[in-house]
């Protein structure tokens, strides 16, 4: 009989903290596994249409290889998801500087954001579900307020969907943007070129030299237009300067929604194993990341040099940069209030 919850010994932190690596198993061919560093989910496996199983995440084999340098393979990422311009933003009449980690700006909270940090996981009693918590202090990174974080992974007693449920609570005023940097590959191997994406998203946020948004524009008649199913290498290598300046897709999608709730992000698909994904979320984008930087540098958790194109991320998220760009919809938080977010990854056979 499958077991729903199983745990294993992944290696000490620097410190000694253990780390444990926590498997889900849904008993219809999903199972995850996520360990307390930066909450990382280091496998998905999901069932293609013979009923094969395949890891759909890029991973490392190690944890010491995750606490090296690594492109955010499966964390959690905060506390700001994304990039804000200069590291500096001005919050109810005071500037705050962030570290820069990412050229001139921060991206993903910092040097050490989130996804670097040692959350406490509980499995939650006769629920597929690990609880993640985390206390990000004052000052962390440079972000103002100390912050009570939870973090749910939940996967679907009788379908096969993975929900993330996002909470959070500040001591005072701090901007608060939170997602997952999955690698998606649904061939479980290779490059995910031939894959089919859809974004119901009539508008996207191009960006300057730095990836740092300048506003909105609209998709029609550009290689950005993902509202009908396309292949993702179809477009990739045209001469359009926003993929020349991001070596690819990397930009922020504003999503069409009507109303509040979850709705549909992304919906990924790989004809010959049979595998979709359809992403819904409640936050108003997705930044669609097409694995531009992966450079054969690092071998992944089966074994393969990682290359540009191995895998993409779907990151359900406020926009970037909004501390700064006030016509984006806010992600300040304040005492007494609650963010909670979610996105659901449902996957189906075509």
């Amino acid at each position: 009989m499958t077991q729903p919850l199983t745990s294993r010994p992944f290696g000490p932190m620097p410190d000694g903290r253990p780390v444990t690596e926590y498997t889900l198993d849904n008993g219809h061919g999903l199972r995850l596994s996520a360990i307390n560093l930066g909450g990382i989910v280091t496998a998905l496996h999901v069932p293609d249409r013979q009923g094969r199983s395949a890891n759909v995440v890029l991973g490392l084999p190690s944890l010491d290889d995750y606490l090296k340098p690594h492109p955010h393979f499966g964390t959690i990422v905060g506390r700001y998801a994304n990039r804000i311009a200069a590291g500096h933003f001005t919050l109810d009449g005071t500037a705050h500087q962030l570290g820069l980690n990412d050229g001139v700006n921060t991206l993903h909270g910092g040097a050490t954001g989130f996804g670097k940090r040692y959350w406490e996981i509980v499995p939650v009693p006769d629920e597929l579900t690990l609880e993640l918590r985390y206390t990000s202090v004052d000052g962390e990174e440079g972000y103002p307020g100390e912050v009570q974080l939870t973090v749910r992974y939940t996967l679907g007693a009788t379908a096969n969907t993975w929900r993330i449920d996002y909470r959070a609570t500040t001591d005072r005023a701090t901007v608060l943007n939170l997602s997952h940097h999955d690698y998606f590959n649904l061939a479980g191997s290779g490059s995910v070129m031939d894959h089919v994406l859809t974004l119901p998203a009539s508008c996207y946020c191009p960006v300057d030299a730095t990836l740092i948004p300048l506003g909105l524009d609209d998709v029609a008649g550009t290689p950005f237009d993902f509202r009908t199913p396309t292949r993702i290498g179809q477009r990739i290598r045209e001469d359009h300067a926003q993929l020349l300046r991001a070596h690819g897709y990397d930009h922020n999608w504003v999503l069409d929604r009507n109303g509040a709730g979850l709705a549909l992000a992304a919906r990924l698909a790989h004809e010959a194993s049979g595998r979709v994904m359809d992403v819904h979320t409640t936050e108003p984008g997705v930044q669609f990341y097409s694995g531009n930087f992966l450079d054969g540098s690092l071998l992944g958790s089966g074994g393969a040099s990682l290359r540009q194109g191995d895998g993409l991320c779907l990151e359900t998220q406020h926009f970037p940069d909004a501390p700064n760009q006030p016509a984006f919809p806010s992600t300040v938080l304040r005492p007494g209030e609650v963010f909670a977010s979610t996105t659901e990854h449902r996957f189906s056979i075509c």
